[in-house]
């Protein structure tokens, strides 16, 4: 049988025993204090920075708090732009809220897309061990899963995201797809998806608004 690798295996651990270590870290210090900064072997000073940056990584910072601009329930609408026409149509209800508080939030879309039910499950959160804000999405109409990574441009008005879909019409694998949001203001933000393989410009496809219920 092949052993996970060692970066598997501190992937598990950070996953699911952080908390864990960071208190056993605590422990394993008070268990053994230095008697003064000379006495702290090599390793141990190793392992004491590793459970002090571990500590960091699972804790939410604020790239968690700019994610609940979200939170909300909000009326969606989208414009389509194919074969150099434009046609907006309304969806419906998209909800996010909170997953793992603090840290993942959750959408829930329903509503009817291009003359059929739509139903769409999306995640969102940022990962302080990548440093960059992940997204992943499902929806009833395939049987595929998307993701996306990305940042938050300098002046925290739009999120950016890169990632993948395979292209059924044509048969293409992996093709790299933008999204980008636009926060407009507290109660209005827009998704552009753009298709960047069509080339330098023009290369929106659909353009979802998101207007918030009160």
């Amino acid at each position: 049988m092949r052993l996970p690798t060692a970066s598997r295996t501190a992937a598990l651990a950070a996953s699911f025993l952080a908390g864990a270590l960071v208190v056993a870290g605590a422990g394993w210090r008070q268990a053994e204090p230095p008697k003064d900064a000379s006495a702290e072997t090599a390793q141990q000073k190793a392992m004491r920075e590793a459970m002090e940056k571990a500590a960091t990584i699972v804790k939410p910072g604020p790239n968690h708090k700019a994610l609940e601009r979200f939170v909300g329930t909000w009326a969606v609408s989208v414009k389509m732009s194919l074969g150099g026409a434009e046609r907006t149509q309304d969806v419906g209800t998209a909800t996010w809220s909170w997953l793992m508080p603090g840290r993942w939030l959750k959408a829930e879309l329903d509503g009817t897309l291009m003359g059929m039910p739509f139903k769409g499950f999306q995640i969102l959160g940022y990962d302080n061990f990548k440093q960059s804000f992940v997204w992943t999405g499902v929806s009833g109409m395939d049987t595929a899963m998307t993701h996306a990574e990305g940042d938050m441009d300098p002046g925290d008005k739009a999120l950016i995201l890169y990632g993948t879909l395979d292209e059924y019409l044509t048969g293409e694998h992996d093709k790299m797809v933008k999204y980008l949001y636009r926060f407009e203001s507290p109660d209005r933000m827009t998704l552009e998806v753009h298709d960047l393989p069509i080339g330098e410009k023009n290369t929106k496809v659909l353009e979802f608004v998101f207007d918030r219920k009160k």
